[in-house]
């Protein structure tokens, strides 16, 4: 019997874990139906699939997206973003890192015995694990590397909508282990976005979520300036106000937001305040919108609208995409194939369908068009 451990236990925390407020078929009315199938480029800045060991090209009955519920929602591109430690009791307060809940997930899951003492391990891991579904799937999942490869694969969709990609990102740069050859290392593996912090402190810098709420670290400042080099994004989700101030005045590209909500609409620790939103569109940046109640202050799509639409009125519709957070161990308000419901919430409030476009997938193009390795 024990031998189906990890078989069962790791899919039962997987179904616990990654929940729906309002599960699928969704309705919307002829006119969002319309729109939504008119656009051109749907695309989501975070998604924790990865870390579930799930078959993602396999339809489930449970969890957020998988390859053909992301072809359903005609979803063009998603970054998969990999969790590699988050604490025993973790809370948005203050966490530190000395117990860690991934440790036993892997173990459970069966991962390679390398990966389970190894944060980098753990990423190389979760990317070759994307890269797999890749090889699997036929070419209907593409995973994206470089602005050649986004190319390549834009010209492909426009004669077959049945396809979709993904690009990697880390969640919580002590992935790295304190060591800046590592980024070279998870660049190898294909990473292309590194968030800074997670939920607690690390090498380098504050977590909004940790301890110290300081800034940046001296070692945090060469790993800006290599990832800088190399053309990794910045993501600054889950940043101390003091490290995002940091970031913003050092860097030298564009900085990202993966998933987050705004204060202006859900005053908590987790969301950016104005100041930081105009920031961060300064550099020229993107602030992905989060699906979830502590990000949002609701349950249902047209708290992620109102988000949205306060983003928009603040710093520019061209700075604001999605950023569902999908998987990633919340309670969703929808899980990939309610992406429309979204679209009738923005027509509600009077959206633009020009700046919907935007929103939902345009400036992700072209923001990684213009910002990922050549």
């Amino acid at each position: 019997m024990l031998a189906l451990v990890p078989f069962f236990v790791p899919a039962l925390i997987d179904k616990k874990m990654n929940t729906v407020v309002q599960a699928a078929p969704y309705k919307v009315s002829n006119q969002t139906k319309s729109l939504y199938d008119s656009l051109d480029f749907i695309g989501d800045l975070h998604s924790d699939v990865l870390l579930w060991k799930r078959d993602i090209l396999i339809e489930h009955d449970h969890g957020h997206e998988d390859l053909p519920r992301m072809l359903q929602a005609n979803i063009a591109l998603q970054a998969f973003t990999i969790v590699n430690k988050t604490p025993v009791g973790i809370n948005f307060d203050r966490n530190t890192g000395d117990t860690d809940q991934i440790t036993r997930l892997f173990m459970a899951q069966g991962r390679p015995l390398k990966s389970w003492f190894s944060l980098t391990e753990r990423v190389i891991e979760q990317a070759d694990s994307l890269n797999e579904f890749s090889y699997r799937s036929n070419g209907q999942l593409s995973v994206i590397k470089t602005k050649g490869d986004l190319k390549a694969y834009l010209k492909r969709r426009q004669a077959d909508k049945n396809i979709t990609a993904g690009f990697l990102g880390i969640e919580g740069a002590q992935a790295l282990e304190g060591k800046l050859e590592n980024i070279d290392v998870v660049f190898n593996a294909g990473i292309r976005m590194i968030g800074l912090t997670h939920f607690f402190d690390n090498e380098l810098g504050a977590s909004a979520h940790g301890v110290s709420h300081a800034g940046i670290t001296e070692f945090g400042r060469q790993a800006v300036k290599k990832m800088e080099d190399l053309n990794i994004l910045v993501d600054l989700s889950h940043a101390s106000p003091k490290l995002i101030d940091d970031v913003l005045s050092i860097a030298q590209k564009p900085v990202i937001v993966s998933h987050t909500g705004v204060k202006g609409t859900c005053n908590n620790v987790r969301n950016l305040s104005d100041e930081h939103l105009i920031g961060i569109a300064k550099t020229g940046g993107l602030v992905g919108i989060a699906m979830f109640d502590q990000a949002v202050c609701g349950s249902d799509a047209s708290a992620i609208a109102k988000a949205i639409q306060y983003t928009i009125n603040l710093i520019g519709s061209r700075h604001v995409a999605l950023g569902s957070d999908f998987d990633g161990a919340i309670k969703a308000i929808i899980e990939v194939r309610g992406l429309p419901l979204i679209v009738e919430e923005l027509l509600k409030l009077e959206i633009s369908t020009e700046d919907i476009r935007a929103v939902m997938g345009d400036n992700m193009k072209m923001f990684l068009l213009q910002n990922l390795p050549n």
